[in-house]
């Protein structure tokens, strides 16, 4: 009997849901998307997350298994209570998120789902851990670098949540000015910084646009949120001595060098000779990466 799981992805942005096989491929037609937003609420997130759940099961082949839920959030989490406190999302502080997706599974299946619930960072560590960019890696760091920015380890293969679940949440480190390095690099950050400066855009497409173009301005806000992202994979790198780092996320393809921004700036932070050696690699699992970790929390 072939095994899946239901995967949800909770989001700055977006709520996602879908059936991931135990071979990590998403089900056709089971993957399906609902807005957040900075005002998402108890109310809004259990109604996204009933018609994503609902969705996404109704297309569990007959007679497979469904072995549970597996939940990537944005965070700070809290794995033990099942709940979440997301930067991005202040009006959802405290959700019972875990309940949620197994109180909406359980509805349409008529028994009982079991849910975990992990930090989206983490998650992402562990699907490209699993099929992605750092498959044999002994120690990596995954990163996305989109509304927010977050991240997760791996060691030697394993997922490395922390002691409460939230390792590798890179975003919120500090940075020049004391501000976060997600209030610098993210892509509504970025924007916001170009703005400041003259830049008549709203968003990160714009950005990417406007850069490709030739507008100076556009180009250094990317330029801005690539050298920090690096200096602070230096810091990372130094402290647990990293092989590697998959970077995914909308904002880290605004450019086509991106990712060779950053490893540059790594590269020109690091002190040492062994975190200097810390590669930056794109993401290998594209958009599909944060619902595969989900999943990936109750298949593997």
């Amino acid at each position: 009997m072939n095994r899946y799981a239901l995967a949800v992805d909770v989001g700055g942005t977006k709520l996602e849901a879908a059936l991931v096989g135990d071979d990590g491929t998403i089900v056709d037609g089971s993957r399906t998307r609902r807005p957040t937003g900075r005002d998402a609420d108890a109310v809004s997130l259990d109604a996204a997350i009933g018609e994503a759940v609902a969705h996404a099961l109704a297309a569990l082949p007959a007679n497979a298994e469904l072995v549970g839920a597996g939940i990537g959030s944005a965070g700070p989490v809290d794995r033990s209570a099942g709940a979440i406190d997301p930067v991005n999302m202040p009006s959802a502080h405290g959700y019972p998120l875990a309940e949620a997706v197994r109180r909406a599974a359980s509805a349409v299946l008529g028994r009982d789902v079991a849910a975990v619930l992990g930090h989206d960072g983490g998650a992402l560590a562990l699907a490209e851990s699993w099929l992605g960019a750092t498959r044999g890696a002994r120690a990596a760091l995954s990163i996305v670098v989109s509304t927010g920015v977050g991240g997760g380890f791996t060691l030697d293969g394993a997922y490395a949540p922390g002691a409460s679940g939230n390792a590798g949440h890179l975003g919120q480190v500090r940075r020049e000015g004391g501000l976060t390095l997600e209030e610098i690099a993210s892509g509504p950050a970025s924007a916001a910084w170009a703005r400041s400066q003259g830049w008549n855009g709203a968003t990160g497409e714009d950005l990417a646009r406007d850069a490709a173009a030739g507008v100076s301005t556009a180009r250094r806000a990317i330029e801005r949120s690539a050298r920090a992202v690096g200096e602070a994979l230096a810091d990372a790198a130094t402290l647990v001595d990293l092989d590697v780092v998959a970077i995914g996320g909308g904002f880290s393809r605004v450019s086509d060098d991106y990712i060779d921004l950053v490893q540059q700036a790594l590269s020109a932070s690091a002190v040492h000779a062994y975190s200097r050696r810390t590669r930056v690699v794109r993401s290998g699992l594209g958009d599909g990466g944060p619902l595969i970790g989900a999943a990936a929390l109750v298949l593997r």
